[in-house]
């Protein structure tokens, strides 16, 4: 019923478009004219604006620059770092493998991963002592997608570690709280995810991903090391610098160091991947056709129903918006200013430069917004620019 309803108002939509393309082209230019103030005040470099049913772009624009020592325009293909949107993508190759029977959403995840085993929880802390008790249950495949593993950041300090590597040293880290009894973003634990999905499909998890995920899905210029033909699409990240009144290059921390064309670096699941804004609305268009695209299944309708819905009860996450299997849900769009126009049980995820994707099963539309900046005031899910970009496409779709 839900794919019926689904495909009724793609359809629709697709009508009222075709019947008045002219039209529905006036009505989407208000979507860079809104966005373009912040260009104007050094807010953001540039920009890049999508929106989409479940079978094609309705609208696609760029605003900007994508270098700002260079001046070099921003393009709508340019290649942005999506940081924590690699985390849905990481959470599907999980998906695959449920759907294949190789694992279970709750399984432990010292079952693949043994370092795991017999952790402990921090119950008190101080500068110079800590006191740890035994974890009341192992922490599962679910724990980690959910956020709710207790599970910290622990960052590398080793640009080059394997994924093997990293993770042993993620595993020696104290648990913040007791498995499922709390809600608390880890990065660190979609990485270790990534770990699973060799240990358990036998090949590199970068490589399972481009196989399984990213070629089905024609998701050409989404990868975990851009190379030198790729430099003049990358789209610079900027932090504003307050004292200059600029905005200023900012590196990717998350790169422990290395460089954005690094190859040694290991694909982390948890924010490492680059993309484009075509790129990242395949993927939503896919979840949108329950898994589907183009007569290629990557997963079974009913895991997509799980990973797009709330998996994390009453425990309190961000405003209105609890967790899925992966993927974030807008269960009361109220609490946020940024997604009033969205419907509850939209579902997707934001990045940390600001970075957007959002699919609503509602509407059967998809959002993308790509910016990248750094250390902003506000918490990127509810940027100036993301709830200006939201208004405008609202107005556009009146």
């Amino acid at each position: 019923m839900r794919n019926i309803r689904f495909g009724f108002l793609a359809l629709l939509t697709l009508g009222l478009l075709a019947a008045a393309p002219a039209r529905a082209q006036d009505r989407f230019a208000a979507v860079p004219q809104r966005v373009q103030p912040f260009i104007d005040r050094g807010e953001i470099s540039g920009a890049v604006m999508l929106v989409a049913n479940g079978d094609r772009v309705l609208h696609l624009s760029a605003a900007g620059e994508s270098d700002l020592a260079s001046g070099r325009k921003m393009r709508t293909d340019d290649i942005f770092w999506i940081a924590s949107m690699s985390k849905p993508m990481t959470a599907v190759c999980i998906g695959i493998l449920a759907d294949q029977g190789q694992l279970s959403f709750d399984d432990p995840v010292e079952k693949y991963l043994p370092e795991f085993h017999g952790q402990w929880v921090v119950v008190e802390q101080s500068a110079d002592r800590r006191t740890l008790v035994k974890a009341a249950r192992p922490v599962t495949l679910r724990d980690l997608l959910t956020h709710t593993s207790g599970m910290g950041e622990y960052p590398a300090t080793d640009p080059h570690w394997s994924l093997a590597e990293y993770v042993k040293v993620v595993a020696r880290e104290p648990l913040r709280f007791q498995p499922g009894s709390k809600w608390a973003y880890s990065t660190a634990g979609f990485d270790t995810l990534g770990r699973v999905v060799e240990v358990v499909s036998g090949t590199p998890f970068a490589a399972f991903m481009q196989h399984r995920l990213l070629d089905p899905l024609g998701m050409r210029q989404t990868t975990f090391w851009p190379v030198a033909a790729d430099a003049p699409r990358l789209a610079h990240q900027y932090l504003r610098n307050e004292q200059a009144g600029k905005l200023v290059e900012a590196p990717i921390h998350y790169m422990y160091g290395g460089e954005v064309l690094d190859p040694a670096r290991p694909a982390l699941g948890g924010a490492g991947l680059f993309s484009t804004a075509q790129d990242v609305t395949r993927f939503y268009q896919m979840m949108l056709h329950g898994g589907e695209s183009n007569g290629y299944r990557i997963l079974q309708a009913a895991t997509v129903a799980a990973m797009t819905r709330v998996q994390t009860g009453d425990l309190k996450a961000r405003p209105g918006m609890p967790w899925g299997l992966g993927f974030c849900v807008i269960a009361d769009p109220s609490q946020m200013e940024a997604n009033n126009h969205l419907s509850p049980g939209t579902f997707g995820h934001g990045g940390a430069f600001g970075t957007q994707s959002w699919a609503d099963a509602k509407t059967g539309l998809v959002y993308v917004f790509m910016i990248q900046r750094d250390k902003m005031k506000m918490n990127p899910d509810n940027s100036d620019m993301r709830r200006a970009y939201q208004d405008a496409v609202a107005d556009a779709l009146r």
